[in-house]
């Protein structure tokens, strides 16, 4: 890095909940950098001001998180087709005066199904996928780039998912609220891509006694890390990943265009996370 010691971080408002620090900490650390991450508290009227400022003091790039991803989107120069078609960015890179945004939270996603349900395959067959925002979108985006058929999206405001369905095309096909229980039992995966079972939020409201044993369940929701939604789905004998390894996941590119190293995300990994 031609002797300047890399900066990244966190760009929020709030960002003292992020787990990003430690776990950007943690691979700088384990890899011997030298380089440093932090949290940075922004307001969304001093975004611009912070992100021309931050390249100015010698920062690489940055994530960005709620309720700044959009607006980061439209202030890069330069976009990746991930980004474009989530609506959004999480991650940037600061070169030559110029912002390249990039949205890894579909990477995330996949690789975190990878990683702890190996077996699982896209194409099984249909995906029951719940909610219908930020998280829904790079989701949708990244399970129809894995070759999932059909995709049905329950959300409760209707105008939502069909919105999110009209834009994605006809294998995403949105679906009432209120039915989600009898479209269990088509579901060979059942994403909750809401905050409902997070700690703190409404409980997730639906039985799954309808979805079938061989299905895969996931949770975007880490906190806590095993939610009624996936207690629920391993009764009916499914195989369930949690949230976490989405976001572990969803850190590494990041962390390899600013520090030139790609992390390994390992159960270690997660307990340094977790605080174990």
């Amino acid at each position: 890095m031609n002797g300047i010691i890399p900066l990244a971080g966190v760009v929020g408002f709030p960002v003292s909940h992020s787990k990003s620090p430690r776990l950007h900490g943690h691979w700088l650390a384990k890899y011997g950098i030298e380089g440093y991450y932090v949290p940075l508290h922004v307001a969304p009227n001093n975004l611009a001001n912070t992100l021309k400022s931050m390249q100015n003091m010698g920062f690489v790039g940055c994530n960005v998180t709620i309720p700044h991803k959009e607006a980061a989107l439209a202030l890069a120069q330069h976009v990746t087709d991930a980004a474009r078609r989530i609506g959004a960015a999480n991650t940037l890179l600061f070169k030559d005066g110029e912002i390249f945004a990039d949205n890894t939270d579909g990477i995330g996603f996949i690789e975190n199904l990878r990683q702890n349900a190996p077996n699982w395959r896209a194409d099984t067959g249909p995906v029951l996928v719940i909610g219908a925002g930020g998280a829904a979108r790079a989701i949708l985006v990244a399970l129809l780039d894995a070759g999932a058929p059909e995709i049905m999206l329950s959300n409760r405001t209707a105008e939502r998912s069909s919105a999110l369905a009209a834009e994605f095309g006809l294998r995403v096909k949105a679906q009432p609220w209120e039915k989600t229980e009898l479209l269990l039992p088509q579901a060979a995966m059942l994403v909750n891509t809401t905050a409902l079972g997070m700690t703190g939020k409404e409980a997730f409201p639906f039985s799954l006694k309808g979805l079938p044993s061989d299905a895969l369940a996931t949770d975007i929701v880490y906190t806590p890390l095993d939610t009624s939604f996936l207690q629920a789905a391993r009764a009916q004998g499914c195989v369930t990943v949690d949230g976490l390894g989405m976001l572990l996941h969803q850190a590494a590119p990041g962390f390899a265009r600013w520090f030139g190293q790609m992390p390994e995300v390992t159960d270690e990994t997660r307990r340094v996370v977790l605080g174990q």
